[in-house]
């Protein structure tokens, strides 16, 4: 049965979602990644100051299905940017759209914690240059605020 995006008003991130941030490579070689595909954009690169989001178009939206997780995230297109805060650390990083994703339902339920402080579900990927800027790309994943610069 095919999904099409939900009717309810989209989270519009004039207020900060929380949620999951982890990495992924993209585009040359750069640190851990060796080189790949450009991204949904044509522009990803791992060593840019970029991310994917879950709801770029209709096609990232039938692939990630982040409604699964009860996100209904707004449609943000290539270059749109994205401010990301890592709770850890409480550094910020403002990275603009290069690529479709997370695959968010599949990791719906998933935690991530330092100390008492946790987030669920993934609902952004950077590329390595910009997780560095908030956590260390050891961790994989943590809990972020995300929100317009």
């Amino acid at each position: 049965m095919a999904r099409s995006q939900p009717t309810d008003p989209p989270v519009d991130l004039l207020a900060a979602v929380r949620g999951e941030v982890s990495w992924f490579c993209c585009g040359t070689a750069w640190g851990p990644c060796s080189t790949t595909g450009k991204g949904a954009c044509g522009t990803c690169n791992s060593g840019s100051l970029q991310h994917a989001w879950p709801n770029t178009s209709d096609a990232c939206w039938a692939i990630t299905h982040p409604d699964t997780c009860g996100f209904n995230l707004s449609r943000r297109t290539c270059g749109f940017q994205h401010k990301i805060t890592g709770l850890c650390s409480g550094s910020s990083v403002v990275t603009a759209i290069a690529d479709c994703g997370p695959q968010t339902d599949l990791f719906c339920g998933e935690k991530s914690c330092c100390g008492a402080t946790c987030a669920t579900d993934r609902i952004i990927d950077l590329t390595p240059a910009a997780y560095s800027k908030i956590a260390s790309l050891s961790t994989g994943l943590r809990p972020c605020e995300i929100s317009t610069p």
